[in-house]
C-alpha cells in the first residue's frame, strides 16, 4: 500500500509498505477514506519529538470502513464506517474504566522506555513515536486498528467524512481543552493559537456559554476564521497581548487561558522568545514556553490555565512563583477522545457545529509530503488539510 512516512526533519515521502495484517485477535484492519494532518505531526516534521525512527508511517487523523476484523472482535464487522481516535485503548484498565483514556495502562507496547522517561507510561498513540508504542500512523491506504473493541467511534451514514473525520483528535481536543476551564457564564476565556485546535477550542468555548472569547494569532485567515466563530481576535504582531487583555476586561484579566500553540510558539522578537530558540539550537531546551509565561501573567488571580498544545520535554524560565501566588489552576494532557465523542457526535447530527468549517485544503494522499511543507509554513491560506488516498 501507499503510506506517508518520516525519513528524518522535513523529510516526508510518499512511499510503499507492506499492507497491514491482523496481528493479534483484537485487531481490525481499516481501508482509509480520510486523513489529515495535524498540528501536532508539525512536531515531528520539524524534528522536535524524539523516538521517531526513519519508514515510521505518519498520522493520527483517520477513519474509513473496516475491511476484517480478528477472531476476538465482538464490537466491530466488516463494512462498518469508523473514525479511529488517536488514543490506542484498551477500554479495561483502571484509567480506561476512570474515563482517562489517554493515559491508558495497557496500549503503550514500548511502555518500559515510557516509564523511565515519564515515570508511568501514557497511552498508546498511531503514528506518533516509539515512545507512544510505535504503532503504524494511519496517513495511509490502509491501517491496522488493536485493541479495535474499544478503539474506534462508530458512526452513521449520511454525514460527511470531512464532517465526522475530526472526532478523532482536534475536536474532542477543543472540547476537552475548554470543558476542563469550567467556564462559567461570566468567564472571559483567552485563546492563545488559532490553529485547527484553537478554531475548535473557540467554537467549543461559545457552546459551552462563556460571555467572551477572545483568539490571539497572526495569521489573517485563522484571525478571520476566529472571528467568525465568534471570537473577538488580537493579533500579536500588530498590537500588545498583554494590554489588550487588559483593555477587554476591564484590567482584571480573563479568568480562563488556553495555550492551543504548545512547544512551537513564535512570539516575534520579545526577549523570551530569543532566549528560548538559543537554548534550543544548542539542546538546552526542547519546547518554546512563550504562551505558558504570557498566560500565567495575564490570567485573573484564582483562574484555570488549560494546555492542549502539546509540549515533548524541557521548558525553562516559567513563572512558577507568580502561577502559585495566584493561585491558578493548570489542567492538562493528551485528549481522553473517547470521554467526548458520544456527545459530540449527537451535536454534529443536530447541526450545533459542522467541524468541517476549517477544512481549507483537500488533495489526494500522494500530495501529502509538499501539503507538509505548507501547512507548516501557512502558505496558501492553509489551515487545515485533509488527505484522500
Amino acid at each position: 500500500m501507499k503510506a506517508l512516512c518520516w525519513h528524518g526533519k522535513k523529510d516526508i515521502r510518499y512511499d510503499t509498505v507492506p499492507d497491514p495484517t491482523i496481528e493479534d485477535a483484537g485487531d481490525a484492519i481499516i481501508r482509509v477514506t480520510s486523513c489529515a494532518i495535524c498540528g501536532s505531526d508539525l512536531h515531528l516534521y520539524d524534528g522536535f519529538m524524539p523516538g521517531m525512527e526513519s519508514g515510521d508511517v505518519m498520522g493520527h487523523e483517520t477513519m474509513g470502513e473496516v475491511v476484517e476484523v480478528g477472531r476476538g472482535v465482538t464490537n466491530l464487522k466488516k463494512g462498518d464506517r469508523v473514525v479511529i481516535p488517536f488514543t490506542i485503548i484498551c477500554g479495561e484498565c483502571d484509567q480506561c474504566r476512570r474515563g482517562n483514556f489517554s493515559v491508558c495502562e495497557r496500549t503503550n507496547r514500548n511502555k518500559s522506555v515510557a516509564d523511565k522517561l515519564f515515570g508511568h507510561t501514557t497511552a498508546g498513540l498511531f503514528g506518533y513515536t516509539h515512545l507512544t508504542g510505535g504503532y503504524a500512523g494511519g496517513q495511509a491506504e490502509y491501517l491496522r486498528v488493536p485493541f479495535a473493541d474499544h478503539t474506534h467511534i462508530k458512526v452513521p451514514e449520511g454525514l460527511s467524512d470531512e464532517q465526522l473525520l475530526f472526532l478523532s483528535d482536534i475536536f474532542p481536543t477543543g472540547w476537552q481543552a475548554a470543558a476542563q476551564c469550567d467556564i462559567q457564564p461570566t468567564d472571559t476565556v483567552a485563546i492563545w493559537g488559532c490553529g485547527p485546535v484553537g478554531q475548535m477550542t473557540i467554537r467549543s468555548a461559545v457552546l459551552l456559554g462563556a460571555r467572551q472569547v477572545i483568539a490571539i494569532d497572526r495569521v489573517p485567515e485563522r484571525l478571520t476564521m476566529a472571528e467568525a466563530g465568534g471570537a473577538t481576535v488580537i493579533n500579536f504582531e500588530t498590537e500588545s497581548v498583554v494590554e489588550r487583555l487588559a483593555e477587554l476586561t476591564g484590567g482584571m484579566g480573563p479568568e480562563k487561558c488556553i495555550d492551543a500553540v504548545g512547544m512551537e510558539a513564535h512570539a516575534t522578537a520579545t526577549l523570551d522568545s530569543l532566549y528560548d530558540r538559543a537554548k534550543q539550537a544548542v539542546m538546552l531546551e526542547t519546547d518554546r514556553p512563550h504562551v505558558l509565561r504570557e498566560m500565567i501573567y495575564v490570567c485573573r488571580p484564582a483562574g484555570t490555565l488549560s494546555i492542549p498544545g502539546v509540549y515533548g520535554g524541557l521548558v525553562d524560565k516559567i513563572p512558577f512563583g507568580a502561577s502559585m501566588n495566584k493561585g491558578l489552576t493548570w489542567r492538562m494532557g493528551q485528549t481522553h477522545v473517547n470521554r467526548w465523542t458520544d456527545d459530540l457526535l449527537k451535536r454534529i447530527e443536530r447541526g450545533q457545529i459542522d467541524p468541517s468549517f476549517v477544512i481549507t485544503h483537500t488533495v489526494p494522499l500522494q500530495e501529502g509530503p509538499g501539503m507538509y511543507k505548507t501547512f507548516r509554513d501557512k502558505q496558501d491560506g492553509c489551515v487545515k488539510v485533509v488527505l484522500k488516498p
